[in-house]
């Protein structure tokens, strides 16, 4: 079965600027490209799963959406480090305006995302890693039996207070989480 590196994207593949969505915001994490290179060297297959509670709250529509990602993909794709696929989930149980105010099973912490890439993409969740810069990030990964939790978070965050779960390995840099990658 084939493994994947699980990506988180604001926070993990750019600055989190807020609701990023659009290009002239859009500014890459240093590293990224390296560390999906290793990762796909060790044949992770780097998956993106993120929340959009931006389109949920009417500050961008999904079209908005697609195409800042195609134009990431392409990005990935000239730095020789393509990706598998995007998995986003648009939606908020308490934010959300009209269709997008709703419970997702694809809304981290849930494991929805993930496990559809598992069935889509025939990953093993076990030998696969997660990488992501919030504990909902971390519970979606546990969720889904990901066997390697990645938390990026170089300092204290306001904005996720909480402890990471037991067990949650902490890495201060895109470059230490590649070095985790690269012992596997």
């Amino acid at each position: 079965m084939k493994r994947a590196l699980f990506l988180d994207r604001d926070g993990v593949i750019n600055v989190n600027h807020g609701y990023v969505h659009r290009r002239e915001d859009f500014e890459f994490l240093p590293g990224i490209f390296d560390l999906v290179r290793s990762a796909r060297q060790r044949g992770l297959l780097p998956v993106v799963v993120t929340n959009q509670a931006g389109i949920a709250r009417g500050y961008y529509d999904e079209a908005t959406f697609h195409t800042l990602t195609d134009w990431m993909r392409q990005r990935f794709a000239e730095e020789g480090a393509p990706l598998e696929r995007v998995y986003f989930c648009p939606y908020h149980p308490t934010a959300g305006i009209g269709r997008y105010h709703a419970e997702s099973a694809d809304r981290k912490p849930a494991p929805g995302m993930l496990l559809r890439a598992r069935d889509e993409l025939g990953l093993d969740l076990p030998g696969s890693v997660l990488l992501g810069d919030k504990t909902s990030d971390i519970l979606a990964g546990r969720a889904a039996g990901v066997g390697l939790n990645l938390l990026l978070r170089a300092a204290a965050d306001p904005e996720d207070p909480a402890a990471p779960p037991a067990g949650t390995v902490v890495v201060a840099s895109l470059d230490d989480a590649r070095a985790h990658i690269e012992r596997l």
